[in-house]
């Protein structure tokens, strides 16, 4: 976003022509004028390809080989003025009409305008589920990610990891709060300015993941928020009374990091017979912990562990909930995978880990519910970010099809091209379509209810949404080409996408155990349902029966 508000010099082309040689080269690109004269000794390309187009209005020429945030970096400083405005003869139709009178638009429109680069109430289209308050909230998120995070993607990403004082910044902006899901913790952490924190609903939280999400980086996605938005809240919604207030205030403020720990080396999806033990001490007032997790988001840098144990019999009646602080025999190793390298991916070891009776979360041997439980809005953000992840393929892919020319045509003029990306687009949105349902349930049927309800709703929606992502970063791969085989450059978040894709094709649940779990809960529920219905006819019958011997 470039400010049009500043006032430049204005350059005519012939002007601009002037400046055509080394040492003093001009270039004008997108209607603004460039002075590269120094740059182009540092021109990654070599000084001789800059040179090329010195003296020249090359925006097309430009775009067939940069992506946006190039512009973005360098504007400031290398910026000298503007065009002159095009002249009535080079103007379309609709510029013409649009220079004579302005002409009224939904002020509920928001962002770039690429085709389904946005969800549709972004581009004025009527909505339900969100008021005054999610706009608000939408344009502060995206400041932030614009200013803060997507700058600086890349650098965290090759170097796996984020900068300590960027959790301040979070903290600072209070964004962290918002990882842990509806209703704001009021208790722990004040809520953004201009954010009542009694508003704060599901809509807002989906609407910071969503645009988190446009970073296009699990791991930096999973870096900020990945290990709280998972290991915290059966704290909060379990935990006794002291652990909340020890815990979830440095949580919240930036200043210590948590994360869940359940899937081991010989099972992810098989909660119910883990291995990891906590037995207790003859005194009653500690257990011992002993085991292995593995892929344990956040855990390399992790303060503390919210740790799946076995402290009772096999099955899923002997799991517990433990919260475990890093110190003695607690191990973490950073691991080696394919994608979503800033998150702190982990390999962790307990070997005889004294924790306080007091750590335990909840009721000893109800830790599979707890699990099970939070279940559900992990795979609800799950699909939030990889349905945002989608859009961001397609809108990669639509922007380069638009700026890049083969066999005399810019590749979005291409039939099999547009084939492409209108798949992209017809996936996303009907997933979010789908997304929006679900989030509204959340925020309106009894907690009870959800559980049951709505766990295989969001384990097929994961599946949907995972499958999306695996399918758009694949076309969009196709359509950047080499590009898209490149780390960094216009590829760069295409490429890095379609490493992460398994990423969020795995955790929370696997495509395969997910579809088994939507449809036995699917016949589960509706024979439930059913059988209700029966009995509530037979209790009808039998009140309208004894009405009518009474008369």
């Amino acid at each position: 976003e470039f400010d049009m508000t500043k006032q430049l010099k204005t350059f005519t082309l012939e002007e601009v022509a002037q400046h055509n040689k080394e040492g003093d080269a001009y270039i004008a690109v997108n209607g603004f004028v460039y002075n590269v004269s120094v740059f182009a000794k540092m021109h990654p390309g070599g000084t001789g390809v800059l040179l090329r187009y010195a003296g020249t209005e090359c925006t097309e020429e430009f775009n067939q080989h940069h992506g946006d945030l190039v512009l973005q970096k360098y504007h400031k400083k290398l910026c000298i003025g503007k065009l002159e405005p095009k002249t009535k003869a080079k103007m379309s139709k609709l510029e013409k009409f649009a220079s004579r009178q302005a002409i009224p638009l939904p002020d509920s429109i928001f962002g770039e305008l690429v085709a389904f680069g946005d969800p549709n109430w972004y581009q004025g289209f009527a909505s339900p589920y969100y008021n005054d308050s999610h706009k608000k909230f939408r344009a502060f998120v995206r400041k932030f990610v614009d200013e803060e995070v997507i700058p600086n993607v890349h650098r965290w990403d090759e170097a796996k990891g984020l900068p300590k004082e960027f959790y301040k910044k979070c903290a600072d902006s209070h964004l962290l709060p918002m990882a842990i899901g509806a209703p704001w913790p009021s208790k722990y952490a004040p809520a953004p300015p201009g954010l009542d924190s009694a508003e704060f609903d599901h809509f807002h939280e989906l609407i910071f993941i969503d645009e988190l999400s446009r970073c296009g980086s699990g791991g930096v996605l999973w870096g900020i928020s990945g290990g709280l938005a998972i290991g915290l809240p059966p704290i909060l919604h379990y935990g006794s009374e002291e652990l909340k207030n020890r815990i979830i205030p440095e949580c919240l403020s930036g200043q210590k990091v948590i994360c869940l720990a359940i899937t081991e080396p010989w099972g992810g999806s098989d909660v119910a017979n883990l291995h990891c033990t906590a037995e207790l001490t003859p005194d009653g007032r500690h257990y011992i912990v002993n085991g292995e997790k593995k892929w344990i988001t956040n855990g390399v840098f992790a303060d503390y562990f919210t740790v799946a144990v076995r402290t009772g019999g096999p099955g899923m009646k002997g799991v517990s909930l433990l919260l475990v602080e890093r110190g003695p025999g607690v191990t973490t190793k950073q691991m080696t995978c394919m994608g979503v390298w800033a998150s702190g991916t982990s390999y962790i070891t307990f070997e005889n880990v004294k924790v306080p009776v007091e750590n335990l979360i909840g009721q000893p041997n109800k830790g599979f519910k707890y699990i099970m439980n939070n279940f559900n809005h992990e795979r609800w953000s799950i699909v939030v970010q990889t349905n945002r992840f989608s859009r961001v393929c397609l809108e990669e892919a639509l922007k380069f099809a638009s700026r890049r020319k083969a066999f005399d045509k810019y590749l979005i003029d291409q039939p099999v091209i547009r084939a492409k990306i209108a798949e992209m687009g017809r996936q996303i949105n009907a997933t979010h379509a789908s997304l929006e349902d679900l989030t509204y349930q959340f925020g309106s049927m009894p907690k009870n209810l959800q559980a049951v309800a709505l766990g295989g709703h969001t384990a097929l929606l994961k599946v949907q949404a995972t499958k999306t992502l695996e399918y758009c970063a694949r076309e969009a791969a196709q359509i950047l080409g080499g590009n898209s085989y490149t780390r960094g450059g216009q590829g760069e978040k295409v490429e890095r996408l379609y490493r992460e894709v398994r990423a969020y094709a795995i955790p929370g649940g696997s495509e395969e155990i997910m579809q088994d779990l939507g449809i036995r809960q699917a016949l589960k529920l509706s024979e439930m349902v059913r059988t209700i219905q029966y009995w509530n006819k037979v209790h009808a019958e039998k009140r309208n029966g004894e009405g009518n011997a009474k008369l």
